[in-house]
């Protein structure tokens, strides 16, 4: 049996169940969804297939629960993230600051090779909710603003966020990605016309 290095036995269990879910997001990313199996997530967790057994019964069962926690530690700080922003504009610009930091990180990862996976149609679903949830704050901003067309808005804005997520994993540094980003989603939120007071003549 393992040395067990915790206080108590389900805190031991956690670990191992924790050792053995970013085992099986490595292979995820570096190996394909089909390489996710008890054998090979035990083998780089350093745990015999039977102990993977006694949390996760099967394949599916793992590619289930990284689904969720593709998106629950994303979520979790873009939360903390858009938390102290203060009003609609700053909740925005909080989740594209937080959304590109995390890219940088390679937290996204996870998320796009399931995406691409060719998993149960349950899983699909699952992961579109879940990625409906990440960005249901995003979006409530951006109606909060008063955009035009707000889900349109929100989409094109949207593909601003994966171009340059794009470009961070490609080398292009975080911070100059960024603020160009920011600034021309600043410039997409800004009203234009017909909102903007002239004065009358003579005054």
């Amino acid at each position: 049996m393992p040395k067990i290095n915790a206080s108590t036995v389900a805190e031991h269990r956690a670990q191992q169940r924790e050792a053995l879910i970013e085992a099986a997001i490595d292979i995820l990313v570096n190996e394909g969804a089909t390489a996710v199996t008890p054998a090979a997530v035990g083998a780089l967790a350093g745990l015999a297939r039977s102990s993977v057994y006694q949390y996760f019964d099967s394949s599916a069962a793992l590619l289930a629960t990284i689904t969720e926690e593709a998106f629950r530690r994303s979520n979790e700080a873009l939360t903390r993230a858009m938390a102290t922003a203060n009003g609609p504009a700053e909740r925005v610009e909080a989740f594209f600051r937080e959304s590109l930091r995390l890219g940088a990180e390679g937290a996204h990862r996870p998320a796009a090779a399931l995406m691409n996976a060719g998993l149960h149609p349950a899983c699909q679903e699952r992961l579109m909710e879940l990625h409906l949830e990440q960005v249901e704050p995003f979006r409530a901003a951006v109606r909060q603003l008063g955009a035009p067309e707000p889900a349109l808005t929100a989409d094109l804005i949207a593909g601003m966020l994966h171009t340059a997520l794009a470009a961070v994993e490609h080398g292009t540094p975080l911070d100059t990605v960024t603020e160009r980003t920011l600034a021309l989603v600043r410039r997409c939120l800004t009203p234009t016309d017909g909102m903007v007071h002239r004065p009358e003549a003579g005054h």
